[in-house]
């Protein structure tokens, strides 16, 4: 087998796309468009936060949003990643736990239709929905409660889960199981696969921050995080923040919103622009824009291309409302895509 080195990045030519394996928490977003944020503040959800709920507040934001048109989606950042790369042709498994009922249903039917590899654990109980209410200017909030999803544990893991992928991408929710999280580490790393992380969300950051220093410093090969979330695991703006969390991994990748994404690698950094487009909801923007990012990685194209690639995917996902993106709209990304690496 020959291998190429691509920004550092050693990358197996076996040709075939590069194979991702993500864990997470298994969702069906329950996704509402709220007339404006005075209904967030009613219900104690702080703008563009994700706040873990229980079962009694689940119910009171579903009567809340009863007259609201209400669509459901999977959910889960490391999913929709996971089905955003199988709609482009990757290879993508997910390890997660879902619930033998309505929601689990849903969830599994829509990541097999997608093409994804589900290594999916299911049990009595109810499955994780993330109640995502979606202001007028697009930004979402979530109420997440998480079922049977946040019962995921180390014994559900396998090393033969892990075998013949390339890259394990963890989403930053779970670090607040520390034994899941570790075991999954070193399965990873005992089998040489490198390991990719988001952060997720500032106040996961912020109530974490201690164990996710060490684990990006002792395992992780790429980080990426928003403005807040970054800020949050530094206490640095954007373009200083990047700087520092470069130092500690491969690639580091920071995404600032409207004005873009910066990617850094060893003492470079690079600033890719966004595209101008009308935003209707920002549900799975930087879970898009990794996809497409992976996607870059996979066909060897530069860090910059990369970044273009994602910024392509994020820009479609916020034009519709959830995360399921047409047939045709696939087609016209890869048409533009192919654009991008030429």
């Amino acid at each position: 087998m020959v291998f190429f080195q691509i920004n550092n990045i050693f990358v197996k030519n076996n040709f075939n796309f590069m194979k991702i394996l993500g864990m997470g928490n298994a969702l069906v977003d329950v996704l509402a468009r709220i007339k404006d944020d005075s209904l967030l503040k009613q219900l104690q959800l702080p703008k563009g936060s994700m706040q873990l709920i229980d079962e009694e507040k689940r119910a009171h934001i579903f009567k809340e949003i009863a007259n609201l048109e209400i669509s459901m989606a999977t959910g889960g950042s490391v999913s929709n990643t996971c089905l955003a790369l199988a709609k482009l042709g990757n290879e993508a498994g997910f390890i997660g736990k879902v619930g033998n009922d309505t929601y689990g249903n849903f969830y599994l039917k829509e990541i097999k239709e997608a093409g994804v590899v589900a290594h999916l654990s299911i049990e009595d109980a109810p499955s994780g929905t993330a109640m995502t209410l979606i202001s007028p200017d697009g930004e979402r909030t979530f109420g997440t409660y998480l079922g049977v999803s946040a019962q995921l544990n180390k014994d559900d893991l396998d090393a033969s889960i892990f075998k013949n992928y390339d890259y394990l991408y963890l989403e930053g929710y779970l670090v607040q199981n520390y034994e899941l999280v570790e075991e999954a580490l070193k399965l990873a790393k005992s089998l040489k696969i490198k390991i990719a992380t988001d952060l997720s969300s500032y106040n996961v950051v912020e109530d974490n921050r201690e164990f996710l220093l060490k684990m990006i410093q002792q395992y992780v090969d790429i980080v990426f995080a928003n403005e807040e979330e970054a800020r949050a695991l530094t206490g640095k703006n954007s373009e200083e923040a990047i700087v520092e969390i470069a130092k500690m991994v491969d690639i580091a990748i920071v995404k600032i919103g409207e004005r873009g994404s910066l990617i850094a690698q060893g003492e470079k950094t690079i600033k890719v622009p966004a595209l101008k487009v009308k935003m209707l909801d920002a549900t799975a923007a930087g879970d898009f824009f990794t996809a497409g990012f992976f996607y870059g990685l996979s066909q060897k194209v530069s860090l910059e291309k990369c970044a273009q690639i994602g910024t392509l995917l994020a820009a479609n996902v916020i034009q519709t409302v959830g995360t399921k993106l047409p047939d045709n709209n696939w087609i016209q990304i890869k048409s533009d895509i192919k654009a991008i690496i030429l």
